[in-house]
């Protein structure tokens, strides 16, 4: 049976930016169209892109940007052309509709998902979208257009603007390779560049660009030929920076992630400093108790409020209509024409559109955002890069080759800085002096249940619980990756590995029971199963009991992912080999070999099947023990039933719902199911052991 794949992490499509959500505009969009009207409020909106009134055709843009945050509704303003009505609005003469426009196509990106990415850049949205990027970099080294608010409420348009179109870039260059390729050729790479050159003042702008830039920096050669020194200057000195805030710690771990992306363009001189830099900057993200912080800034902010109700005066006006924040008509108030930025009154504000205005919310999703980040970052460095890596983490076979830690991971344009070994050995020492298995291994903890309860009874932190758990299954994907490609004596040898056992099986077993979510059963069944091939591999003993193991796989079989029931059968194939080297095992074997002659059996997938059948043959292989198993279980007469079921799925459904390399390991699983029957055939004709 194959060594476990190691898991690579890609970006994440960014989030719509209105936090509270509001499905009313779907509601009435569905209940018009039911009736046959023949009319949409998305018709009334887009025709008001058009008004000659700039507070009119913003008050469009923030009505369209809520609206998409329904997916039920987006198929309405796509089948009315809603990219090409919105993008001309990118350029529009009013700073606050480009706002809103470019908000509107953001949140039409980030909830439309890939295809609708792509249809986006089809309709060529990247036109106005680099002319309205370039305006804007522009605009950074010239007179900032500010609202005509009061000194404190200023607002800076151009970097507000920028925001919003370096965000709806971001999600449209993670979903289209088009997109990014007319990145490369646009130069847009000065434009990030000069976002991020804004982070002493300006950090949400930062942090944005530090997204897209992380996202368009990935295996992309085209990019790297055009990366200047000035612009590694500029992620240094992002990277070198010393604000402590916890925007600032993402910040500065987005930027860590570009450099990494960027390590083959860099001179072999400097490729230790850095590696250095970049892993001072993960292991100071890990380093912070995320739960102790979430409850420091829960405390801060229930001052903060204290505070300011003791300084509350009661507001008054004598302007009619302010309390209801309504006039008659259209629903917009007199603004400026020249900004055309309205008055903003309660029932007008699109704040909601915007980040929250918690402060010490924002901060302690930037401090998660930063952990899962650093995680990923280091997910990544322990992995191959491999192309195949998405189709083999499912499977594996008696034939395949163990992967190999030492693959190149610097290479670029025929040019290869380090050498493969090299570079894997830095790897290897930088993580070990920076102490970061250790802090990796203390993120697998469940999260503290304190900063969870607190989380849980305010609605404003509830989104807090998620990100939680995320860095938890991030640490778990990252200790697997660490067990794939790093020695056992690296890791602290016998007695480490050990405790670390002991450590996954408190996490699995100590509930009431055992959790069933996806995401987390697929992490830690990876972790688990990496753990168990060392130990194997190297006749450790470990404390998990095959009782305790077969109750996880039970939990797995459930999952409906392909990987996590993969993950779950290869357990059992390990400890099952190992059961048959030893004595007095038989019931033990009985036992797995049951339940692994039931997932053959009963599996949705092929790649299950397969890899069932790859346990059976590693876990009866040889020895006293397994043989009186075999015969107890009757697993000859099974797989004789077994096999022409087998064969006949392949026929139906391996070309059509598989690769050729899936199917080449699927071709081996059934030649080595025909000698595996023969085997047991042979071993019929034995007097019983």
């Amino acid at each position: 049976m194959g060594k476990s794949k190691s898991r690579k992490f890609k970006r994440t499509q960014f989030s719509p930016n209105n936090k509270h959500g509001n499905n009313a505009g779907e509601e009435e969009i569905e209940k018009d169209e039911e009736e046959g009207e023949g009319f949409s409020p998305a018709d009334d909106l887009l025709e008001k892109l058009q008004s000659p009134s700039p507070d009119i055709r913003e008050f469009a843009c923030a009505s369209i940007s809520r609206l998409v945050q329904q997916t039920q509704v987006i198929p309405s303003f796509l089948q009315r052309d809603v990219v090409r009505c919105l993008g001309p609005m990118l350029l529009d003469k009013s700073f606050a509709v480009r706002e809103t426009a470019a908000g509107a196509l953001r949140n039409l990106s980030a909830c439309g998902g890939f295809e609708v990415c792509d249809d986006m850049v089809k309709q060529d949205i990247m036109t106005p979208l680099v002319a309205l990027l370039k305006e804007c970099s522009a605009g950074f080294h010239s007179n900032s257009v500010l609202s005509p608010k009061s000194k404190d409420e200023q607002k800076n348009y151009t970097e507000d603007v920028a925001n919003e179109a370096i965000n709806l870039l971001w999600n449209v260059c993670e979903s289209s390779s088009r997109a990014v390729s007319v990145f490369s050729k646009e130069g847009l790479l000065d434009v990030v560049m000069s976002c991020l050159e804004r982070h002493s003042e300006n950090v949400e702008l930062a942090v944005s660009a530090a997204y897209c830039l992380q996202t368009v920096t990935e295996d992309n050669p085209e990019l790297l030929c055009r990366l200047t020194p000035s612009s590694l200057q500029v992620l240094e000195s992002v990277m070198m920076s010393s604000q402590s805030t916890m925007e600032h710690l993402l910040l500065r771990t987005l930027a860590a992630g570009c450099v990494w992306n960027l390590k083959s363009a860099l001179p072999s001189s400097s490729q230790a400093e850095t590696l250095s830099a970049v892993m001072r900057i993960l292991s100071n993200s890990l380093e912070v108790d995320a739960g102790q912080a979430i409850l420091e800034l829960k405390e801060q902010e229930s001052r903060r409020r204290e505070e300011g109700k003791e300084r509350e005066v009661q507001p008054c006006s004598d302007r009619p209509g302010e309390e209801t924040g309504s006039r008659e008509g259209d629903g917009m108030e007199e603004g400026d024409e020249e900004t055309g930025k309205p008055n903003t009154s309660p029932d007008n504000d699109i704040s909601d559109l915007l980040p929250p205005k918690n402060e010490e919310v924002k901060q302690a999703t930037a401090l998660l955002s930063a952990q899962q980040t650093s995680l990923e970052i280091i997910v990544n460095m322990c992995c191959s890069d491999d192309p195949s890596d998405d189709e083999w983490e499912e499977l594996s076979s008696s034939d395949e080759s163990d992967m190999c830690a030492e693959s190149s991971l610097c290479e670029c344009s025929g040019v290869q800085v380090l050498s493969p070994l090299c570079l894997s050995a830095e790897i290897h020492t930088a993580l070990i002096s920076f102490l970061l298995p250790e802090k990796v291994l203390k993120k697998t903890e469940f999260p503290s249940s304190a900063a969870l309860d607190t989380c849980m009874k305010c609605p404003a932190w509830k989104s807090l619980v998620k990100k939680m758990h995320q860095v938890q299954c991030r640490a778990l994907f990252c200790l697997h990756n660490m067990l794939s490609v790093m020695e056992g004596e690296a890791l602290g040898g016998v007695v480490a590995l050990q405790a670390l056992a002991e450590h996954l099986s408190q996490l699995v077993f100590s509930q009431p029971e055992i959790p069933k979510e996806d995401e987390f059963l697929e992490a830690v069944t990876s972790a688990v199963r990496s753990l168990l091939q060392i130990m194997a591999s190297r006749n450790i003993p470990q404390c998990m009991s095959p009782q305790q193991l077969i109750g996880l796989c039970e939990a797995a079989a459930q999952c409906s992912h392909t990987s996590v029931r993969v993950n779950a059968i290869a357990i059992l194939g390990i400890t099952g080999s190992t059961l048959a080297k030893q004595h007095h095992t038989a019931d033990k074997l009985q036992m797995i070999g049951s339940f692994l002659l039931q997932v053959a059996t009963k599996d949705p997938s092929l790649v299950g099947t397969g890899e069932a059948l790859d346990a059976l043959f590693d876990v009866f292989a040889d020895g006293v023990e397994a043989e009186r198993a075999a015969r107890h279980i009757k697993l000859l007469p099974a797989l004789r039933t077994l096999q022409p079921v087998f064969k006949a799925k392949m026929r139906k459904e391996g070309r059509e719902k598989y690769s050729p390399d899936q199917l080449c390991v699927l071709d081996n699983v059934k030649v080595n199911l025909r000698r595996f029957i023969s085997y047991l055939e042979t071993l019929e004709k034995k007097p019983s052991p």
